[in-house]
This record gives structure tokens, sequence and C-alpha cells, in this order.
């Protein structure tokens, strides 16, 4: 076997990509994903993640990979290590440039090392952690981040020296629920009445709803998805807008089949809207954006016609992203993530590790406090 870095996606084959990924692989993984988001400018050295893909392959086959990047900063990750940073500056360890394998811009846990068959899996995650760790050695990377990454890769990497760093997301989740008043009727009383009080508020305001998903969204609508986008950026102090116009034209092209739109309009105008993706089981919501402010109008586009769509296609989970708690009090319980680190530097290393070791503790409490304190009747 040998391996190669891939400074650009599109040197790879997407059929030879995307069958390492395979049709129960995360969606975040597939070739038309990365490789739009590299072609459009949304990544390369300017913005900061500069494309260096492991590719390990047997003759002309195929039979490893892992999406790999290196990082001049900490941005766009999910996964905060800006205080590390903090700390390895103040230590005269210079922290950048890393190494990074993830989804960029995109919190959604996955499979990070793409194996030909399950059984070469192992093998595959090894030599590709062991490959991340000599890269380091020899460029003077001060770390290798693995982020939102699957359990059997946590339990490998851990083996050669990454630290494990648990965090948690809200999900929703059905347990058998076949249509919307049964899974309202689940939710305890106050918040019940919240949800109905929510839903009945569009009544009024003459707001209509509707999702469309795949061949059915129309072209005319990508432009304004990337205007929603924007909108929501522009009106938060901390937004950073990671995501082009160009990009949106390439997922056009190439990625409508993942992509589930919900859109509401009020006398055929649109006026918010979720930029969501399936693939299989599972549905993410990720970006949102509104060009007026309607009262709940946010609960209602986000979360309740997305859990309708579950509900109608027998969708078992449904990922929203990160933060906002307030998904908790909708019925989104706490869920644990994980990500896996390797430091070069033996202090630095030893000092995260001693924090994660607390750190993983309070995580595992909160999860446990939020649980007993579910939305949800037991």
């Amino acid at each position: 076997m040998r391996l190669e870095v891939n400074e650009r996606l599109a040197d790879v084959a997407p059929q030879k990509w995307n069958a390492l990924v395979g049709g129960g692989g995360s969606a975040f993984l597939e070739w038309e994903w990365l490789s739009s988001l590299e072609e459009s400018g949304c990544v390369g050295a300017r913005t900061g993640w500069l494309p260096q893909h492991l590719t390990l392959w047997e003759a002309d086959e195929l039979v490893g990979a892992c999406p790999l990047y290196v990082k001049s900063h900490s941005m766009g990750e999910f996964v905060f290590d800006h205080g590390w940073a903090d700390a390895a500056e103040s230590g005269g360890i210079s922290y950048f440039p890393k190494l990074l394998v993830a989804v960029p811009f995109t919190p959604a846990t996955g499979a990070r090392f793409l194996s030909r068959s399950a059984a070469e899996r192992p093998a595959v995650i090894r030599t590709l952690g062991e490959a991340l760790k000599e890269v380091c050695r020899q460029n003077g990377f001060s770390s290798a981040h693995v982020n939102f990454c699957l359990a059997d890769e946590v339990e490998a990497l851990g083996g050669l020296g990454f630290v494990h760093r648990e965090g948690y997301q809200y999900q929703w989740t059905n347990p058998g629920w076949t249509s919307f008043e049964e899974y309202v009727a689940a939710l305890k009383t106050k918040r019940r009445t919240q949800v109905r009080r929510e839903r009945r508020e569009l009544e009024g305001q003459r707001i209509e709803i509707e999702t469309l998903c795949g061949d059915d969204i129309p072209d005319a609508l990508f432009p304004v998805m990337f205007r929603l986008y924007r909108a929501t950026i522009d009106k938060l102090y901390w937004g950073r807008q990671y995501l082009n116009r160009r990009l949106f034209d390439l997922l056009r092209e190439r990625w409508r089949r993942r992509l589930c739109f919900v859109v509401a309009r009020r006398r055929g105008e649109v006026v918010a809207g979720t930029f969501n993706v399936r693939k299989g089981d599972v549905l993410y919501g990720r970006y949102w954006g509104a060009f007026e402010e309607i009262r709940f109008l946010h609960f209602n586009v986000c979360y309740y016609t997305a859990i309708e769509y579950c509900l109608r296609e027998g969708i078992g989970r449904f990922e929203p992203g990160a933060g906002g708690e307030f998904k908790h009090l909708r019925g989104f319980d706490a869920r644990p993530t994980s990500s896996m680190h390797y430091l070069a530097d033996p202090r630095l290393a030893r000092a995260v590790a001693d924090y994660l070791t607390r750190e993983r503790q309070a995580v595992e409490r909160h999860i446990s406090f939020m649980d007993d304190r579910s939305a949800l009747r037991k």
C-alpha cells in the first residue's frame, strides 16, 4: 500500500471516494460536498483551510482516506481549542499551523476515516492515525485533531496516543411516533402548551411553510437561500461568513439530491427558510435565515416543520446543529459527541490530557442533568 497527499479532492475520482463513503456514510463526507467547498473558494489557503487529504492506495484501488486540512486558525470547527492555543503560545509553543481531520463548518458526527471494507477499517484508521503523527513530526505541526468522529475511531486513535474530548449536542430522535400530534402529546404539559401556542401563531400571521427536497427544489430558490444565509450572518455581531454564492450554485448542479429546504412565505414572498441535508435515516439542519423578524417563525421553520418531515418520511434522527439549549425545551435531548487530539509537545499534551479528564466528567454530569429535565414525559 502507498500513502498519498492530495492538495485537491478533484484529483481523486468521485466514484472512488464515494465508494469509501458508501450509502450509509455521512453525507458531508461525500465528494460533491467537500470538493464544492474547495472549488467555490470557501476552503483553501486563503481562508485558512489548506486541503492535504490523505489517501491510501493498493495499486490503483483506493482503500482508505481522510479529509485533512492544514489550519492557520480555529474558526469553523465547532470543537473549541482557543484556550489551548493561548496556553501554547504563552508557553513558547507555536500552536498554528495545525492539522485537522474534519468536515469544514459542519458539526455533524460521522466517519472521519474511510475504508474500502469493514474488515479493513481498523487497520486503515491505525495507518492514517500514525500518518497524522508522522506529518506533525516531519513538518513541525503542533497537533492533529479529529473532530466529530465515531466510537471505533475514538478507540483506535486512543491506542495511538490521541486524547479524547467529549462534547454534546441536542438531537431529536423518534421512538416510534407516527404523527406530529403524537410527538406533541409526548411532551410535558408546559412544553406541550408552548408548542401548540407557537404553532397557532402562524395562522394569524398568514404564513405558509413548505418543504422542498431534491428535484422539487426550483433553481430560482438557491440564490434566495444564499441571501437567507447571509441575512443571519449580517445581523449577528459574531457572525462569520464561511460560504459564498458559488458554493450554492455548485450544490444546485451536483448535490441537489441531498438537500431539503424549508421555506416560509407570506403573500407568495419568501420571508424565511432553512438549508437542511438528508441522507438515510438522518436529517441535518444547517443554516437558517429570515428577511423579517416574525414571532415564533424560527421555531416553526427550523424545528416543527422539520420534525413533521421526519415523521412523514420515517426519519429516525434530526440533528439541528450545535448550540441552542432552547432546543432542549422542545424535545431535543443532549447526546454526546467525540473528538480526538494529538499534541506533539509533551508539556502541552500533559496539560490538555489533564484538562480533558475533568471536562469529560463535567460534560457527562451535564448530559445526565439535562436528561433528568427532558421536555419529554418519561
